[in-house]
């Protein structure tokens, strides 16, 4: 399966350059739950052409880069990602938002994100979908509080959100999968799982 990965926006101090990147340890991990990433550029004019002729089998949101919402300075990515979410839930495609990616869902719901502390940890336990598991965690903005269309399903001690869900096809979660070093075996499962 192909799947439109979305990219941080960096700035070439050298050059002025505002260039797109992506870890390099994404291809990697969702090579082994057997998805080819493609990545997206931030340009939403290109996003329908994407979505026409790749016909990716769903859409990953990856992290980086605060919304403008709340002082960040890459307003490109968001549009291109409000297209990417919009072109997935018009075709029905699985989409799934990691770390700022699932703010940038919670944003597109309409739910009201604020600062968070205490979640830069390298370790933190969660309670997800009803079972306590270890995370990494780096963000610095979340919400206690959800929409009728975004269901809990994972949360912090204080009550922070960490994952959520909107039907079968849209998840969000907010730990970096792809900085566990090995790559877990429960987050490959997970992409497996929602994707295929």
């Amino acid at each position: 399966m192909r799947i439109l990965v979305s990219q941080r926006v960096t700035l070439d101090p050298s050059t002025g350059e505002r260039r797109d990147a992506l870890d390099h340890r994404w291809p990697k991990f969702l090579a082994l739950a057997g998805i080819t990433t493609i990545a997206a550029p931030n340009e939403p004019s290109l996003v329908e052409s994407l979505f026409r002729d790749i016909e990716p089998g769903g859409i990953l949101l990856t992290g980086g880069n605060d919304l403008v919402g709340l002082g960040g300075d890459a307003p490109e990515r968001d549009l291109t990602e409000e297209q990417l979410i919009e072109g997935a839930l018009e075709r029905e495609l699985p989409l799934l938002g990691v770390c700022r990616g699932m703010q940038m869902l919670q944003h597109y719901y309409g739910v009201p994100l604020n600062r968070v502390d205490g979640h830069v940890t390298p370790r933190q336990d969660i309670l997800f979908q009803g079972t306590r598991i270890t995370v990494n965690s780096y963000h610095r903005f979340g919400t206690r509080s959800t929409v009728p269309e975004l269901q809990v399903c994972a949360i912090a001690d204080d009550g922070v959100i960490k994952a959520v869900r909107a039907g079968g096809s849209v998840l969000g979660i907010m730990w970096h999968p792809e900085r566990w070093e090995p790559f877990r075996r429960e987050d490959v499962s997970l992409f497996q799982e929602f994707f295929f």
